[in-house]
């Protein structure tokens, strides 16, 4: 069973990479395009490559104007492997990208300011533990603090 995950890794590795990255993705979305508008060039040897290319860009949009359609069962493989990947594939990942740009949370502290943060309670903890132990005074364990008022 093992075994069987390590693609599946592979696989959602290079999904979150793509999603990431918008240069890579809009050059898979254009890879994908030129890559089916060949095939089907191949496939169905009335169409022109111009032809091709707008069978590609029309059926990726799932547009689908019907004015140039495969007439080929390896066209209409094409054409179903194309369409599936747009839906499932590359449109969910364009859009999770741009949803992910407009929910950032403009108030969250960055790494060196989370790390700041941390250098300071450690520096407090500190300077309050020799007060404490200058004082005569017994904090309380930081690992096993005491419990809230209206927990009693």
């Amino acid at each position: 069973m093992h075994v069987l995950l390590t693609p599946f890794r592979r696989a959602y590795r290079v999904l979150v990479w793509l999603a990431n990255s918008p240069r890579t993705l809009i050059l898979s979305y254009a890879l994908l395009i030129f890559v089916c508008a060949v095939l089907y060039h191949f496939f169905e040897k009335d169409a022109s490559v111009g032809d091709a290319v707008w069978w590609a860009v029309v059926t990726a949009s799932t547009v689908g104007y019907g004015d140039i359609s495969p007439s080929t069962w390896q066209g209409r493989v094409v054409a179903g492997v194309l369409i599936s990947v747009m839906v499932l594939l590359v449109i969910p990942l364009i859009t999770a990208h741009f949803a992910s740009k407009l929910i950032v949370d403009t108030d969250a502290f960055r790494h060196d300011e989370q790390e700041e943060l941390k250098h300071n309670l450690r520096r407090v903890k500190v300077l309050l533990e020799a007060l404490a132990e200058r004082e005569g005074v017994t904090l309380p364990d930081s690992a096993n603090p005491p419990a809230a008022p209206s927990d009693r």
